[in-house]
């Protein structure tokens, strides 16, 4: 659509949008100072506009009238959010420049806002005072405190060894621990978790404070020690994200114990391959999931899939829909042993810093999931992600629709507890009214989104007649977003900033991100995180120069605090180092996205550069899928599984390329085959994929090795628009 200048609107534009008359006078005229005061069209004329101008109950129509409008000649990268200066000095970061930036940049250290990024450089490139400061602030403890930040010997043994260098040595902690501590940041009144069940959406909040927070994990924690496992056992949770399973999470690693994450939307043989490879001793599940009137099986689920000891919640009452397996125990018989206990402090176990606090699951480039440790460290990197870039803080409420299957449930317990703020969980879908009026409610300060979760929220125009005007910042990651989506998304909450950030499973946390401290463009990243570097490589494989715009795969300075050195069924130099080009001496970390660099300085993301996909959020590879849809039909030769960025930008959509046994195959039943295949994708992988095409192809394009060129594949059906070949 073509937009008008905002000097060349009149208020019949206005009306055309359906808006009153008297109401586009009114809005006309106001539009009409901004203008005189601020120009038509620069960031500072969309800041007043989206500010003063504008709010939740104008058509969105309008809005995108005005920010098209002010950016219709601006070029790329417009900023939709500018940081105000005094509300800066309020932030984590801001507070700290402002005491100590003279100390870190010198004379030339202005304030916040200006000096961020020269912050940034000295982050990166002075590790052990920017991590001993970071820790120092979120006042994490040690029982023996380390011996040094960072040791990174350059021998050619240690490299091979710890690419990534030798973090906190000699260190003892629990993060656990540190999440149920009282001190400035937590006293025992304040609160910890703010929930509502699907369906009470006209009750208040449940809340549970830090006082019984405390109790609640170490009532826990005292049962799993009749289960008589060695310390640093690993002991499964495979459940919706709700507060028993926050107490679990706790408990397990409060008590010495490893957590070995497993989404709750998992078939059987997806369950199975992560509790084998993690050499689970035991599993926490419940009996169902409760959605709307919709009760789905999990506790068969786990059954199914052959676990080891499951300890089971019951989800309504007492009562369980399936009897228990012999050796299998309900939570109120498991808290029954211990009920003595009731209040009595269980002291944290305190291990050294490099053993496993959690084990997490993503996919890589073949069938099996990369089984990844995180250590007693990375929790640490979580929190520090949002201390400084979220700026999470005493007081807040944050809120991310997840699960602690997948990375962003454990980051939002220890982003959260570990800085004091109140970790705010919906148990139910978060598409609808009654999570709009959740966030409402509980008075959250911080929501984490993905965009598919914004596009079902904008097409059902659910978050109508909610008040979220608490939101300070919004959080997003999981996937690629769009720009109009995400105008609308701030325009909920009146043009408070999306705070973009990216990162994996790997390394606990981000590598690029947003800040509160710099201008943010719609469905892009500002800055590396605070203590991490990146390079583009450019088609030889060699690190583009700093500052540079340009488009190539994503490369990270190795020396990443909280970033995995192991995996647990791969070689973890090979997966993240191997045949990587080096910097100043260090070989790069592999990461596999493919970014720009914009002439403006901001960074955008475009997929995956190797044969990985992501859906809803979630990453998987082509391999997992083709698998599967290889067998659904006797007709079908092969298939090829490719993410296809749509026009508009967005989330990857699945389009499965289809080769027929018969050269001759009817393309008739394209539609009949993309349901049953996906119908076989939601029962053998994830109920959450979905097909979003079926194209034929006479044949898979190769390489000389034979290995499908996905990449090809990928090309051609952007071009194409995913018709057949």
């Amino acid at each position: 659509m073509v937009y008008k200048s905002l000097d060349s609107i009149d208020s019949s534009d206005i009306v055309e949008l359906g808006i009153p008359s008297e109401t586009a006078t009114q809005l006309h005229q106001e539009l009409t100072q901004i203008i005189q005061s601020y120009g038509p069209a620069t960031p500072q004329t969309w800041n007043q506009i989206s500010t003063r101008l504008l709010n939740p109950d104008l058509p969105f129509s309008f809005h995108q009238m005005m920010y098209y409008g002010c950016y219709k000649d601006f070029g790329p990268d417009p900023p939709a959010w500018l940081p105000d200066p005094e509300e800066a000095l309020l932030t984590n970061i801001g507070s700290l420049l402002e005491r100590r930036g003279k100390e870190f940049l010198g004379p030339n250290y202005k304030d916040p806002i200006s000096s961020y990024s020269t912050f940034h450089e000295f982050s990166a490139s002075n590790l052990e005072v920017f991590w001993k400061t970071i820790l120092v602030e979120m006042n994490i403890a040690f029982s023996v405190p380390p011996k040094s930040i960072l040791v990174d010997d350059p021998s050619e043994e240690t490299q091979l060894l710890h690419p990534g260098g030798r973090w906190l040595p000699g260190a003892y902690v629990n993060p656990a621990g540190n999440c149920l501590s009282l001190s400035s940041k937590r006293i025992s009144s304040d609160i910890a978790v703010i929930w509502r069940d699907e369906g009470d959406d006209e009750t208040p909040v449940n809340t549970m404070t830090f006082e019984k927070l405390r109790s609640e994990v170490w009532l826990v924690a005292y049962a799993l020690g009749t289960l008589g496992l060695e310390k640093g056992s690993a002991i499964a949770i495979d459940m919706p994200m709700d507060v028993n399973s926050v107490v679990i999470y706790l408990a397990i690693v409060l008590s010495g114990h490893v957590v070995v994450s497993i989404a709750d939307s998992f078939a059987p043989t997806e369950i199975s391959t992560r509790l084998v490879l993690s050499k689970a001793k035991a599993i926490f599940t419940q009996d169902l999931i409760i959605r709307g009137d919709r009760s789905i099986p999990l506790y068969s689920r786990v059954v199914d899939a052959q676990s080891p000891m499951a300890i089971v919640i019951p989800t309504r009452g007492s009562g369980f829909s399936m009897k228990l397996r012999d050796g299998d125990i309900s939570w109120h018989d498991f808290l029954e042993q211990v009920k003595s206990y009731k209040n009595v402090e269980f002291v944290a176990v305190e291990r050294p810093v490099e053993e496993f606090s959690n084990i997490l699951f993503s996919s890589g480039t073949t069938g099996e999931p990369k089984a990844i440790p995180w250590t007693l460290a990375t929790p640490f990197k979580a929190g520090a992600d949002g201390w400084c870039h979220m700026d999470i803080r005493k007081g807040d409420v944050v809120a991310w629709p997840t699960n602690l299957g997948w990375m962003m449930g454990p980051w939002l317990v220890y982003a959260s507890l570990l800085n004091g703020a109140s970790l705010a969980l919906y148990n139910g879908a978060p598409l609808g009214s009654g999570f709009a009026k959740f966030v409402q409610d509980a008075k959250v300060t911080m929501l984490g989104v993905i965009p598919s979760i914004v596009r079902a929220w904008r097409t059902n125009n659910c978050t109508a007649g909610f008040d979220w005007s608490t939101i300070r910042c919004f959080g997003s990651t999981g996937e690629a977003s769009s720009v109009d989506e995400y105008l609308w998304l701030m325009g909920r909450a009146k043009y408070k900033p999306v705070i973009e950030y990216c990162g994996g499973t790997e390394i606990g946390g981000g590598f690029i991100t947003g800040s509160l401290l710099q201008p943010q463009c719609l469905s892009a990243f500002s800055t590396p995180s605070l203590g991490c570097n990146l390079f583009i490589l450019d088609q030889n494989g060699i690190p583009m120069p700093p500052n540079v715009s340009g488009v190539g795969e994503l490369a990270l300075n190795p020396l990443m605090f909280g970033a995995s050195s192991t995996l647990l069924n791969a070689n973890h130099y090979d997966v993240y180092f191997k045949g990587m080009p080096s910097w100043n001496g260090k070989v790069l970390r592999r990461h596999g996205d493919v970014f720009e660099l914009t002439s403006r300085g901001y960074y955008r993301a475009h997929g995956r550069a190797d044969d990985t996909m992501n859906l809803g959020g979630i990453k998987v590879s082509s391999v997992e899928i083709e698998q599967i849809c290889n067998s659904v039909d006797d007709g079908i030769l092969e298939t090829a599984a490719i993410g296809v960025t749509p026009p508009g930008g967005g989330p990857e959509r699945l389009v499965i390329v289809v080769v027929f046994k018969n050269e001759d195959g009817s393309t008739s039943d394209l539609q009949k085959l993309r349901v049953t295949l996906n119908s076989a994708l939601q029962k053998n992988l994830n109920p959450l994929f979905k097909v979003s095409d079926v194209v034929p192809f006479a044949s898979l394009p190769r390489t000389a090795s034979n290995k499908v060129m996905r990449r090809v594949l990928r090309q051609k059906l952007t071009q194409t628009g995913q018709k057949a070949m």
